[in-house]
């Protein structure tokens, strides 16, 4: 008789020699109750905690990935000083978007998937690849989302080989698209998508990049309750993270602070924000 794993306390074959270079697939196939689509619901309606509104920018030499600071639960605050901004590896990262507890869940997920190909196959994935990857993910969580906890993530990256950065969104089926310039998900991002239609330029600074993003999820604050502002009594500020060639980086306190600080100091002469020219 076949001694039974657990007893022995040794790992069967097939979790030492996988046959894939994909952590996802392996999983599916022999833990797929691990899988945050493939949980069971309790009956009847469910309340969890929603993230919001997350931003991104391109600028030449990189992309910004910003987000708020807030979940919400219905018309009550969850909690304030949430992060859904994320490194996905060294050249990427991603902003999440829905449902918090499944978002961080599947966002770590998508962590060890590029580790794991990593590892296996000896090479980093395109950033092409790892987008298809997160859509993959997110397509798994159909069912979660189709009784209302919906995972809708935006990632961002430097592409080696382009030499640029670049953004991908979804919808809650997987569908990706590529984001020209600037995007937005999330409850306030009609709002933060605005106001970065108005101020966003091709030629932006690192600097003035992520001062576009501070100031749509300002903007979007400022229209949408489910959006925390800059929190200046409790030192909350959003998340802002930037992806160069030289690899993810996320702003200090000191420095997201400082810039948030800024515009909120600004915003007392013009609680609008900046003006865009007519022509």
């Amino acid at each position: 008789m076949e001694a039974n794993p657990r007893s022995t306390g040794r790992l069967p074959a097939a979790f030492l020699t996988p046959g894939s270079s994909s952590f996802l697939d392996f999983l599916s196939a022999h833990s797929p109750d691990l899988l945050p689509g493939h949980r069971k619901l309790p009956e009847g309606v469910v309340e969890a905690p929603h993230g919001t509104t997350i931003v991104a920018a391109t600028f030449p030499g990189g992309v910004v990935l910003a987000g708020d600071r807030r979940a919400t639960m219905g018309n009550m605050i969850a909690q304030r000083d949430i992060e859904k901004v994320f490194p996905a590896d060294g050249y990427s990262a991603v902003g999440i978007a829905g449902t918090a507890g499944l978002a961080v869940e599947m966002v770590k997920l998508f962590q060890l998937e590029l580790e794991h190909f990593e590892k296996v196959e000896g090479a980093t994935l395109s950033l092409e690849g790892k987008a298809n990857r997160l859509s993959t993910m997110i397509r798994g969580n159909l069912g979660m989302a189709m009784q209302g906890l919906a995972v809708v993530p935006l990632f961002a990256g430097w592409d080696e080989g382009k030499e640029k950065g670049r953004i991908f969104s979804y919808d809650v089926t997987g569908g990706r698209s590529e984001e020209h310039g600037f995007a937005a998900t999330g409850s306030g991002s009609i709002f933060a998508r605005g106001s970065m239609k108005k101020l966003y330029r091709d030629d932006l600074t690192e600097q003035q990049a992520t001062t576009l993003v501070v100031q749509a999820l300002y903007d979007a604050a400022d229209d949408d309750s489910a959006t925390g502002g800059p929190d200046l009594a409790r030192r909350i500020f959003p998340i802002v993270t930037v992806i160069t060639d030289e690899g993810f980086r996320r702003l200090t306190e000191a420095e997201s602070s400082e810039l948030a600080r800024s515009i909120t100091e600004r915003r007392l002469e013009q609680p609008d924000g900046p003006r865009a020219a007519l022509l």
